[in-house]
């Protein structure tokens, strides 16, 4: 006998998927977007770069591990909603403390499953990214349309706010500190902090609101500006004041949300993917040293190629759509990258580039 609760996933354009509800029960609004990794969901739902997204996991099965503390990424899950082929009842590892759907009951994380994600997936990737909902309270489909198309839109949603720490904070080194990295939060991930701290840095974390002086007064030996949600061209106030830094010439490294503020700092412009990249699998190319890597990836949005100034050097790209992923600047000891070189989840084909901050700490330095 079924007794799973029905619930319905409505798409801005119309399109509806039937499914059953799993996780906490109710109504979530998001833009819908997939992620291709077959592993590291945990990860994945507490990413605040995933703030106002509803995530569609493509790989079938999902949840079969569990969930455990150690894995969190921040201090809460911060998808919206989630959406899966099927997630397993069973947790079967031995590091697991607790199911994947009492982990969504628990911090009411609205989900669905049994539906089909191969079509959704496609039909993301023919219409683009779009407003959505996941409800399990409602169930007619025109009542939620007109919901979701009353819903903000990604684009110009300045969300880094909503998920940086609420104070300073610092994440000691491993060992000896060697450097005293300040790291702007604009949805920073614990793997980022841990992947300083392992290479001996000692990392002050500030809000994504922190100013230029207040920075400035921490003494830092460089400059992390981390991942996050939201559209980086709402974020004038953070440009004005990471500008403010280049004057210093201090080392500086930015990721994801970083690396597109780093862009509009130098004179650039953003704009938003068809669907974004999503997973564990990118394509990426080292053109400083022709390397290929295979890299983690969560961004709705892209530097524009075409609108970087003769001091900016492309030093990276995305191998499946040519776009940009990876900057530094030809005089100032600054550079960026589309990705996560962290991980977690993904592969760690791109730790190099925390070591490449460091060595240009110790140039400038000396």
């Amino acid at each position: 006998m079924n007794l799973a609760k029905e619930a319905i996933l409505v798409l801005e354009d119309g399109r509806v998927f039937h499914g059953e509800s799993f996780g906490a029960e109710g109504e979530t609004f998001g833009e819908i977007v997939f992620n291709t990794s077959m592993s590291g969901y945990q990860e994945i739902l507490t990413d605040p770069s995933y703030s106002g997204q509803i995530v569609c996991m493509t790989y079938p099965l999902i949840g079969n591990y569990g969930v455990n503390e150690a894995d969190s990424e921040s201090r809460r899950p911060w998808a919206e909603g989630f959406v899966v082929r099927e997630a397993s009842r069973v947790a079967s590892n031995w590091r697991s403390t607790e199911t994947l759907d009492s982990y969504l009951k628990r911090n009411k994380i609205v989900g669905i499953e049994h539906i089909d994600t191969r079509a959704l997936v496609r039909h993301i990737r023919e219409k683009g990214a779009m407003r959505s909902v996941i409800s399990s309270t409602d169930l007619d489909e025109t009542n939620l349309l007109e919901k979701v198309q009353n819903s903000p839109e990604m684009k110009n949603r300045e969300l880094a706010s909503g998920v940086t720490t609420g104070k300073v904070f610092e994440y000691e080194s491993n060992g000896a500190e060697k450097f005293h990295v300040v790291c702007f939060d604009f949805g920073v991930k614990t793997n980022s902090l841990r992947e300083f701290a392992r290479i001996g840095c000692k990392i002050t974390v500030v809000p994504s609101d922190a100013s230029a002086e207040e920075v400035l007064k921490l003494k830092p030996d460089g400059i992390f500006l981390s991942n996050g949600p939201g559209d980086p061209a709402a974020m004038k106030k953070v440009v004005a004041e990471i500008e403010k830094l280049t004057l210093e010439n201090m080392p500086m490294f930015g990721i994801c949300l970083g690396h597109q503020i780093l862009g509009q700092v130098f004179g650039g412009s953003t704009y938003k993917l068809k669907f974004g990249h999503r997973g564990g699998n990118q394509p990426i190319k080292d053109l400083t040293t022709g390397k290929i890597e295979i890299a983690a990836h969560n961004h709705g949005f892209a530097v524009k190629a075409e609108s970087l100034p003769d001091n900016i050097e492309i030093t990276h790209l995305n191998l499946n759509d040519n776009t940009v992923a990876g900057l530094r600047h030809k005089t100032l000891p600054v550079f960026s990258v589309q990705y996560h070189p962290e991980s977690a989840p993904g592969p760690h084909d791109s730790e190099y580039l925390f070591e490449r901050f460091i060595e240009l700490m110790k140039e400038n330095r000396q």
